[in-house]
């Protein structure tokens, strides 16, 4: 007798456990969703117009580490916007342009001279 007893006494513990684990996996929940909405409600979504100059962030980079590389790519043109947030953007290219007339000369020197031809 006594150890069935002990037995149904180690259930109702399992199950008490039971539903401690599942009221704090409820309550973590609950949790994580009122920070979300908190959260959520401090972020500024952007409004792109057209002709707007953006650059791109390409999450997916992944060849170099990030030291290396910068994700962010551009610059674009919005081009088109479109409703829940698709937006078509168009390649800008850059023209560095120098002019003829500031180019000034350079001066080189060296950190060593060169070695001496001895005749």
């Amino acid at each position: 007798m006594g150890l069935q007893k002990v037995g149904v006494e180690r259930k109702l513990q399992l199950e008490e456990l039971e539903c401690l684990r599942l009221e704090a996996y409820d309550k973590a929940r609950i949790y994580k969703e009122r920070t979300k909405a908190v959260h959520d409600t401090h972020i500024k979504r952007p409004e792109f117009r057209v002709g707007n100059l953006v650059v791109l962030y390409n999450s997916r980079l992944k060849l170099l580490p990030r030291k290396l590389r910068s994700r962010w790519d551009g610059l674009y043109i919005v081009d088109k916007v479109e409703p829940y947030g698709v937006v078509h953007l168009r390649h800008l290219k850059l023209y560095h342009h120098t002019n003829p007339k500031s180019d000034k000369e350079v001066d080189i020197f060296f950190l060593k001279d060169p070695p001496k031809v001895c005749n």
